[in-house]
């Protein structure tokens, strides 16, 4: 009999997760990542707006409704301390980005380098044995041609397969997501019957739901907001402020709406310009990592995202010198420098990297 540890959220996805692998006659251990550490933000209350996030200073409550849902399924659990690996790993690089303009994804690095990766160390480390690691995320694994390979979850309006694309084939080869063949309606469904308090409460929504400020920890910095001639439109107090294509809340005021075009860290300014100037058809992409294969063939089935939540976009992709260009049929709005680009082909992961520029 297989052991399995499971990475227990307190949601009703890890617990659903835990609870069908036990029923399949696994082993099952459960076991939370505690990575808000010591940390205190002055001058920030615990409001309803942290509570549906991953990053949170309430995290306790999560922890013990964790404890209790191991008690409920008869499983062993632990707590283990992450919370330095996620501030070197996450915080750092997500503070390190915004201060130069750019448009992170720290769930990309948390889920490769934490959650599959510092969770299942540690707790190796202090002795807990177990052959297989699992969460409750919507995508799926498999082994073809002899390579391991992830797809989209069947569910294609909760599939997580674009937050997983930094994973090696050596944690593909190591994980099981049993929850990538169902809906996420069939699993509140599992919770209910199963009698879980958990089966209605709502998903996560954002790694950190409070004012990103509270991260960053700088003072204001003033610069200009200007458009694409140069001209100065208004005063802002920091480029970290804004994000690619924001509309709302810039302060000035135009004839028509406008929107974030780009974000200059040399001059601290930015620049706005109306809707038609925010569409790109191009981008480059650096720090590769390929997925279900070792390289990419530009074929029909060949479809590219920037957004977790956008519909795959047919796309043209070549990869020269460790930097892939990816030419998108039909225009995209909003592309930001520092998202990461994930390339299908079919249903399958293929390859995926951090946007470096659009055009």
């Amino acid at each position: 009999m297989e052991t399995v540890l499971v990475g227990l959220s307190g949601g009703v996805d890890s617990t659903v997760c835990a609870s069908l692998l036990k029923e399949k006659g696994y082993n099952v251990i459960g076991a939370t990542m505690a990575i808000w550490g010591n940390r205190e933000i002055k001058g920030m209350a615990v409001q309803k707006g942290h509570k549906d996030a991953c990053f949170k200073p309430n995290e306790k409550e999560d922890i013990d409704e964790a404890r209790k849902i191991s008690e409920r399924l008869g499983i062993p659990y632990h707590v283990l301390d992450c919370a330095d690996e996620y501030n070197e790993v996450v915080l750092k690089h997500f503070k390190s980005e915004y201060l130069k303009g750019r448009t992170p994804n720290p769930c990309i690095w948390c889920n490769a380098l934490i959650k599959f990766g510092a969770l299942p160390y540690m707790a190796k480390k202090q002795g807990v044995e177990f052959d297989k690691f699992a969460t409750g995320h919507y995508a799926r694994t498999g082994f073809e041609n002899g390579r391991y390979v992830l797809r989209q979850g069947v569910d294609k309006t909760k599939d997580q397969s674009y937050f997983l694309y930094r994973l090696t084939q050596e944690q593909l080869k190591n994980i099981i997501l049993p929850l990538g063949d169902f809906s996420k309606v069939q699993i509140r469904e599992i919770a209910r019957n199963l009698g879980l308090e958990v089966a209605d409460k709502p998903d996560s929504q954002d790694f950190y739901n409070g004012d990103y400020n509270e991260l960053l920890e700088v003072a204001p910095k003033k610069g200009y907001i200007k458009d694409l001639d140069g001209k100065i439109l208004g005063e802002h107090e920091g480029i970290w402020n804004y994000t690619i294509g924001q509309r709302k809340g810039l302060g000035v005021s135009s004839s028509e709406p406008l929107y974030v075009l780009s974000l200059n860290k040399d001059d601290n300014s930015v620049i706005v310009g109306f809707r038609d100037k925010t569409f790109k058809k191009q981008l480059t992409a650096v720090n590769l990592n390929f997925v279900s294969f070792d390289r990419i063939i530009d074929e029909d089935d060949i479809y590219a995202k920037f957004r977790s939540t956008q519909v795959p976009q047919k796309a043209h992709v070549t990869i020269e010198n460790d930097t892939m260009t990816v030419v998108f049929e039909e225009y995209q709005k909003s592309i930001a420098p520092g998202q990461s680009v994930v390339v299908y082909k079919g249903d399958m992961v293929a390859a995926g990297g951090i946007i470096e520029s659009a055009e």
